[in-house]
Order: C-alpha cells, then sequence, then structure tokens
C-alpha cells in the first residue's frame, strides 16, 4: 500500500508500506476517507513533519521506533474494518463493519486512560497520525479498543471530520454545559467553528459567529449561525453587546488561537460566563481582576475529546440530521497528495479529506 508521510518544511513523500497485518488485539481498518486536520500542517510545515523528533528516548524504545522511522500521517480516519486480531470480540465487531478511529494510545492503567481522557495518559500517549502509523493510507492497523461504529446515516467523510474536528467542539460545548436557554459565540469559523455553529444550533442554542474574513463569515450564516460578524469592520464584543441588551452571551468558544480572539471571547461573555479555548497557539493577556474576578467568569482549556464524547458525539450528529458533508470544499485522491497539501497550506477553502 501507499501511505502519506510529511517530510517537514512543506515537503511529503507518497511511500509505499507493507499492508499490515493484525496482531491478536488489532484490527485493521480499510481507509475510505482520511480527514485533513489544522494541526496537520504544523508538522507539514515543521522541521521534520509528523516524525518522531521530539519525542524521548524511553518513549521510542518502548514502540520499537527510532527518530528517522517514516509515519503515515493523518489522524481523521473512517472506514470498514477488514480484517480481525485473533482475541478481538467478533460480538462487536465483524468484518466489513463501518468504523471510526479514536486517533490516541495510553498506558490503558493511569486514571486518565480508565476515564477515556487517553490522549492525557500519565505515561505519554501515542497519536496516530504523528506517532503511530495515521489514516493517509489504504489501510490501517489499530488496537480493536480504539474503534467506534460509524452509524449508517453518517458518511465516511462526515465520520472523518467527527474523528477529530467535530469531536473536539462537541467536547468544548459538553464542558460548557450549553442548553437551549443559552447563548455561544464562536470566535474563528474554520471547521472546528462551523461544527460548533451547527452542533449548538441542533440544541436550540443561539449562535453569534465570529471572524475576520468575509466569506467565512457569509459561510457561517449559510450553517445556521443566529447571528454573524465581521470582526474585520466591527468589534465583537460590541456587537455581541448591542444585540444581548448589555448582557453578553452565556458562553464562548474560541478557535482561532489568537489574542485578540481569545480576549474577545472572554469579554463577550455574561457575568458568570464560561469559555472554552480550543485553538492552539498564541498567548493572551487580560485584566485577572476586571475581565474574570468581578464577573465570575470561567476559563476552560480543552484538547479534543474522550472515547466516549466521540462515540456521543457521532450518535448526536446522527440523530440530528446535521449534515457535516457540506463542510467540505475539498475532495482528494491519496496519488495526488502534494497538490492536495499545497492547496490546504493556503487556507482559503473549507475542510479537505482524502477518499478512496
Amino acid at each position: 500500500m501507499h501511505g502519506v508521510v510529511f517530510r517537514g518544511h512543506r515537503q511529503l513523500e507518497l511511500m509505499h508500506f507493507d499492508d499490515p497485518v493484525p496482531g491478536p488485539d488489532d484490527v485493521v481498518v480499510e481507509i475510505k476517507a482520511s480527514g485533513f486536520c489544522g494541526s496537520d500542517l504544523h508538522h507539514y510545515r515543521g522541521e521534520r513533519g509528523a516524525s518522531l523528533g521530539s519525542k524521548s528516548p524511553e518513549f521510542l524504545a518502548a514502540r520499537g521506533l527510532t527518530r528517522d522511522d517514516p509515519i503515515i500521517a493523518g489522524h481523521e480516519p473512517c472506514g470498514i474494518v477488514a480484517a480481525l486480531g485473533q482475541n478481538v470480540d467478533k460480538r462487536e465487531w465483524r468484518i466489513g463493519d463501518r468504523a471510526m478511529v479514536y486517533h490516541y494510545d495510553g498506558c490503558h492503567y493511569c486514571e486518565q486512560c480508565r476515564s477515556g481522557w487517553v490522549q492525557m495518559c500519565e505515561k505519554g500517549s501515542t497519536v496516530y497520525g504523528q506517532t503511530a502509523h495515521g489514516g493517509h493510507a489504504h489501510y490501517m492497523k489499530v488496537p480493536a479498543r480504539a474503534l467506534i461504529h460509524l452509524p449508517d446515516e453518517i458518511s465516511f467523510a462526515a465520520g472523518a471530520a467527527v474523528s477529530c474536528g467535530t469531536g473536539t467542539a462537541f467536547g468544548a460545548i459538553e464542558r460548557l454545559d450549553l442548553s437551549a436557554r443559552g447563548s455561544l459565540a464562536v470566535f474563528g469559523l474554520g471547521p472546528v467553528g462551523l461544527s460548533a455553529i451547527q452542533l449548538a444550533g441542533a440544541m436550540g442554542v443561539k449562535t453569534f459567529a465570529v471572524d475576520i474574513s468575509p466569506p467565512r463569515v457569509a459561510q457561517a450564516k449559510a450553517f445556521g449561525a443566529t447571528v454573524a460578524i465581521d470582526s474585520s469592520q466591527e468589534d465583537p464584543v460590541d456587537a455581541i453587546m448591542s444585540l444581548t441588551r448589555g448582557k453578553g452571551v452565556s458562553a464562548a468558544i474560541d478557535c482561532a488561537g489568537v489574542a485578540a480572539a481569545r480576549l474577545s471571547a472572554v469579554r463577550s461573555t455574561v457575568t458568570w460566563g464560561r469559555t472554552a479555548f480550543v485553538g492552539v497557539g498564541g498567548g493572551l493577556q487580560l485584566d485577572v481582576t476586571a475581565d474574570l474576578i468581578l464577573k465570575q467568569r470561567t476559563i476552560v482549556g480543552h484538547l479534543t475529546f474522550s472515547d466516549i464524547s466521540m462515540e456521543k458525539c457521532v450518535r448526536f450528529v446522527a440523530d440530528h440530521g446535521i449534515d457535516l458533508d457540506k463542510q467540505f470544499t475539498d475532495r482528494w485522491k491519496l496519488e495526488d497528495a502534494g497538490q492536495a497539501y499545497e492547496h490546504f497550506d493556503r487556507q482559503t477553502g473549507g475542510k479537505s479529506v482524502f477518499e478512496f
């Protein structure tokens, strides 16, 4: 089979790999869709790409790896079960089952792993697509415990979206304890932000979509945002306060990862308001007394989702008929990987995916 390997400095290679064979507790998934994520660009653009350069010798030795081993990229895999290890419960998984992959693995014994937050493993987590082979290939081997059933109502591409971006938005909404009584401001309208708009809208939550890009602002309205604000033309905090009778929204999510958006997200919330930071990168300066203490506000740092939350997310999407497929503006074949990532690197479109 072939798989995409990031070489760093915006270089990638479509390499040949042996088809995977399942170990006793593993499954092999025939990939049908493998989504692109903004975090992939850190490895595509970076020094060594999705490699093992930053990992400790202990981490590598425990996994039988060296720093120079090529790693297949892609952490939004979705497909069908192609092979089962001898220990896999055949009542739970059968050949041909539709499946998503939870893209983390851990020690399975620490408190974080046992609570479903495997990416927080106290001994260091494995990330498929970064420190173990991911989904940008025809096949992928993972432990059976990493699989989650994909409902028949959900396309493979939409399942790939749930496997990271949409699942992250759902997890943040869970932690913000949103309900139809509340309102939500979403700063940054990439795939995660648009997912938050779609999910919150399905809950009956009034949503305020904020971005500096006029096309993304217009798109947010098409995705169901109650109000869309172009923050390149007006102050989003002033706009939100004006539209909420000076009170603000009950919760906000920053998906942009830039200081200005984060500060506006906090300041757009009501007294006792809650803000989740999802976007990676940058810092933040705020007035702790005025912005937090006197307003009794809460800030939550949110990293992706638990495996339990991912399963709840895809079920919510299926039960509410949420159209995640319309997030995809670019669909590619694996042999076009070089062109696909050059295009994705410009960040001018919506969500991208390899389809097989």
